[in-house]
């Protein structure tokens, strides 16, 4: 049965920050179907992302990938009319049970967009915190010093801004926004982080920068990435997901195991058409 989402307001204790550190999670979407008014755009997807791991979402536009990336943090149901079948699954818990917070499904899964969105006028220190307040974890100022330095490294700008850090983030290269961003993320201990096609907008330097990250983050973070350039998920993933939609039909997985075995040695012809180049 379909089911429309509804608000819910909620009320919980702020953790300190030295109470937030967390481990990776495992996640998994279990039958996912999704709907926007009567057109469906996924049909009952399944896909297990191992904790601590990269996993990368291809395929071509259209079939349902950066849907599902939504659904795996809640931000489907922002959208009016959403809906979904189905579970996700941090850990073993549904992250979309009546008990669970939707204030901590996105604190444990963060988010980074295609499109750099830091707050152009806020500093790159407050960019880095800003999630702090957001989810509602409190932080003394030598804490939050600490925590800048740290989330900006594992991002790989530090060095670049380390001089910098009340100066806006606005005014900051594209490369480096995205950088900040995922840093703002970080900053809050995710157990997984979603990146939806993060190196679109971005030239090959800073496309690299971001790759390097996400190879950093490895064992620290378990990352989703959707992604069209294969040579990219070839890089940086273990895992890999093939998504495909046929005409006027709603999404599904084609194929999914590892990537070297996907790319080298796909098990389904679509699969290997869309990795060499063939698809369309």
């Amino acid at each position: 049965m379909k089911t429309l989402f509804s608000a819910r307001t909620e009320n919980h204790d702020e953790p300190d920050l030295v109470e937030h550190v967390q481990q990776p999670g495992g996640l998994v979407a279990d039958n996912i179907s999704a709907w926007f008014g009567d057109h469906k755009v996924l049909d009952r997807v399944s896909l297990s992302m191992a904790a601590g791991e990269v996993t990368a979402l291809i395929g071509p536009s259209g079939c349902g990938k950066s849907t599902f990336l939504r659904i795996l943090n809640r931000m489907h149901e922002m959208i009016p009319s959403a809906s979904l079948f189905g579970e996700v699954r941090l850990d073993g818990d549904d992250i979309y049970a009546p008990s669970q917070r939707i204030t901590s499904a996105r604190r444990n899964i963060g988010m980074v967009f295609q499109k750099a969105n830091p707050f152009p006028a806020m500093s790159i220190y407050d960019n880095t915190i800003s999630g702090l307040k957001l989810a509602g974890i409190r932080a003394t100022r030598a804490e939050k010093d600490l925590l800048v330095e740290d989330s900006l490294r594992k991002a790989s700008l530090w060095d670049e801004v380390k001089d910098r850090l009340e100066q806006p983030g606005g005014g900051l290269s594209g490369g480096q926004q995205q950088r900040l961003c995922i840093a703002r993320s970080l900053a809050v201990s995710p157990r997984v982080l979603l990146m939806d096609e993060p190196c679109s907008a971005l030239d090959p330097t800073s496309t690299r920068r971001v790759e390097e990250t996400i190879e950093s983050l490895r064992g620290q973070v378990t990352v989703v990435i959707v992604t069209h350039n294969m040579q990219q998920a070839a890089r940086v993933s273990s895992q890999c997901a093939f998504f495909l939609a046929a005409q006027n039909t709603p999404g599904v997985i084609v194929e999914y195991g590892a990537t070297e075995a996907m790319f080298a040695h796909p098990q389904d012809d679509r699969t290997s058409d869309y990795v060499n180049g063939r698809f369309g």
